[in-house]
């Protein structure tokens, strides 16, 4: 029992490996799609740290906070590409009718997520190192500086995106194209609620309960306590991890239930027409 428990699980690790790699070979085989993942993250960060300039070297009052906004830039692409790699990755598999395919393989839903979530992985830090490596030496600003927390800050936001992806994913299938959109516009519907460039305080008191059950409003009012304060906030982390394991496991039961109702429904082979 135990060599055929030990059997199958190989064979599932075999399959997220296989999975993986063939979406690796797919992103290394064009360069464009490799200088697209840089390169909105790079004109992004260029826009908004030239803005981070101007207020550093004027005698405003936001210039002693100023690193904050670039802090706030590199954090929240964190989210945004990770959620964005993830789906992606998933909508080309519907471009190129293959998802029924890989429903009649012996390839399991979780699989597949993992897959998906392990190419997320991998797209997030193609673009990711690059600019903060530009961010350094335009600006001069270290996002290493917020210590052992970017570590916990880049967790969290990734699980995240995980969970976001999950469900636009899930859509997709269910709906069709007619969700595609939502890969591009349901991180901007968030991005007011999250907090990223100000404080939880800002917002109307009706809208904090909102804000505070969204996981990124964690991240976000962590890192200002590190920037500002020079304090970790392990509280406000925990807090957000335990919020992110259940919405990475609702994500994955939403994600699994409407792929079960587009198979009983036939759309997987209409998926893609």
């Amino acid at each position: 029992m135990q060599a055929t428990r030990m059997g199958a699980m190989t064979q599932s690790l075999n399959r997220i490996a296989a999975m993986t790699a063939r979406y690796y070979y797919i992103l290394r085989s064009s360069s464009l799609r490799l200088l697209e993942i840089v390169y909105w993250p790079a004109m992004q960060m260029l826009v908004w740290g030239f803005l981070y300039t101007y207020l550093y070297d004027s005698k405003s009052a936001m210039a002693s906070t100023a690193g904050l906004l670039l802090g706030a830039v590199l954090l929240w692409d964190v989210l945004f590409r990770g959620q964005l790699g993830f789906t992606f990755t998933f909508l080309e598999e519907i471009w190129s009718r293959n998802l029924a395919n890989l429903m009649m393989s012996p390839l399991q839903p979780f699989e597949l997520a993992a897959s998906l979530m392990a190419m997320s992985l991998i797209r997030l830090v193609i673009g990711t190192l690059p600019v903060m490596l530009l961010t350094f030496v335009l600006f001069g600003f270290n996002v290493f500086a917020m210590g052992p927390g970017l570590v916990a800050f880049f967790l969290n936001l990734v699980l995240t995106s995980w969970a976001i992806g999950l469900v636009v994913a899930g859509l997709v299938i269910r709906q069709g194209f007619g969700a595609e959109s939502l890969a591009y516009s349901i991180m901007i519907v968030l991005l007011p609620l999250c907090c990223v460039y100000y404080p939880v305080a800002a917002l109307p008191l009706w809208l904090h309960p909102v804000a505070w059950s969204l996981t990124p409003t964690y991240v976000f009012e962590g890192m200002r306590a590190v920037l500002l304060d020079g304090t970790f906030r392990t509280d406000l982390m925990i807090e957000c991890l335990a919020l992110n394991a259940v919405y990475l496991g609702l994500g994955f039961i939403t994600f699994v239930a409407l792929l079960q109702s587009a198979r009983h429904k036939g759309g997987l082979l209409t998926m893609g027409e």
